[in-house]
């Protein structure tokens, strides 16, 4: 990225945290957490503590970062190396991004840019311009993705709550800035456990290794009776609901299960998986040190906000995380697929010298789809 953009970039972050320093939201136990942030063409910056608001808005407005983070885990010294922090407990949290969906829709709004010759084009597999393959794709989020981002929050939210037990008040989710949502879990049971054992949670809530034996089949003399029932909770129930359709199907279709045998059952669990297993980013919930993007910090992949969802139904991310001015600028904009922000469309656009406000610049340039004119 060329000093211009970066100098524009940074001028309209600081701004945002000159005047939005209310949505930045301190995390509970705030002297325990690690901080960390990254600058515009610059490496990570870790191991950092605070203690206070002060402080953090004081790191914002001295530091101007790209992008600010914070841990899920607490610590006795959180700006200690990692091997000398002393890891207390970690908040359960869970990554759900649309680029993990496999939509189909998502080839209709990826782009590919060219290593070489910097060339914009639709998803390719080599530059149109030079015949490069070393490409960098980027995608703009349609609302079919985050729909179907929100379907899967949603799933989530009914496995903690009815199979795992937890207080609906401690689930908060927020919009990851980008591509997704950001689900976090507060005051759990399971504060406490390590990578091995979230790692066992994720499978369960993903239902991934799921076994025949478990849901009625078996290898010898399987008995139809075993085989689970509608108002049974948790996958139980769920699976009856799917494979099952109907009370009314239920007996033939366990006939038909029986009859195509072992092998058979197995690839039916695995299909269950795929469809109404949680799609969730399992190294994320595994990882007791990773930092996080900063709740009401923005996300510099695309100058929007993260930002906590309270009515997820009617959230809008492109509306009510996009805070930045409507300032207009000069660009020189090649995007080959149309955007809209702020109920406003954006594009397409091919080497188009124009006037936007900052927010849909900074989206353009922040996906190498613009630079300042």
């Amino acid at each position: 990225m060329n000093e211009i953009d970066i100098k524009f970039l940074e001028d309209s972050f600081k701004k945002y945290y000159f005047n939005h320093f209310d949505l930045i939201t301190s995390p509970p136990r705030t002297s325990e957490r690690e901080f960390g942030y990254q600058k515009f063409n610059s490496g990570m910056f870790r191991h950092i503590s605070l203690k206070e608001n002060k402080e953090l808005h004081l790191l914002f407005m001295q530091n101007i970062p790209s992008d600010v983070y914070c841990s899920n885990a607490y610590y006795a010294f959180p700006n200690f190396p990692m091997s000398e922090k002393d890891w207390k407990e970690a908040d359960l949290i869970f990554d759900i991004d649309a680029k993990d969906l496999n939509l189909p829709c998502r080839k209709n709004h990826t782009m590919s840019i060219c290593n070489e010759c910097n060339e914009v084009s639709k998803d390719t597999s080599q530059c149109v311009k030079c015949n490069s393959t070393k490409l960098e794709k980027k995608s703009l989020p349609c609302k079919n993705c985050i729909g179907a981002s929100k379907i899967e929050v949603n799933k989530l939210s009914n496995v903690l709550i009815n199979d795992l037990g937890i207080d609906k008040e401690n689930i908060h989710v927020y919009f990851s800035g980008n591509e997704g949502f950001h689900v976090y879990v507060y005051h759990s049971q399971f504060q406490e456990i390590g990578s091995k054992e979230r790692s066992e949670l994720v499978d369960y809530i993903m239902f991934r290794g799921a076994i025949p034996e478990t849901f009625g089949m078996k290898k010898f003399k399987p008995n139809r009776s075993l085989f689970p029932d509608f108002n049974q909770k948790g996958w139980n129930g769920r699976f009856s609901k799917y494979v099952f359709g109907s009370k009314s199907k239920r007996s033939k279709i366990i006939s038909e299960l029986l009859d195509s045998g072992y092998p058979s059952f197995q690839k039916t669990l695995d299909d269950v998986s795929k469809n109404i297993g949680v799609k969730i980013d399992p190294n994320v919930t595994m990882d007791v040190h990773r930092i996080f993007r900063l709740p009401g910090s923005i996300n510099s992949k695309s100058g929007l906000s993260k930002v906590l969802c309270t009515d997820l139904t009617k959230f809008d991310p492109y509306v009510d995380a996009c805070f930045l001015s409507d300032d207009p600028v000069e660009v020189l904009a090649n995007c080959p697929i149309e955007f809209k922000l702020k109920n406003k469309k954006f594009g397409p656009y091919t080497n188009e010298k124009i006037s936007v406000p900052t927010y849909a610049a900074v989206y353009m340039i922040c996906k190498k789809l613009a630079t300042i004119a």
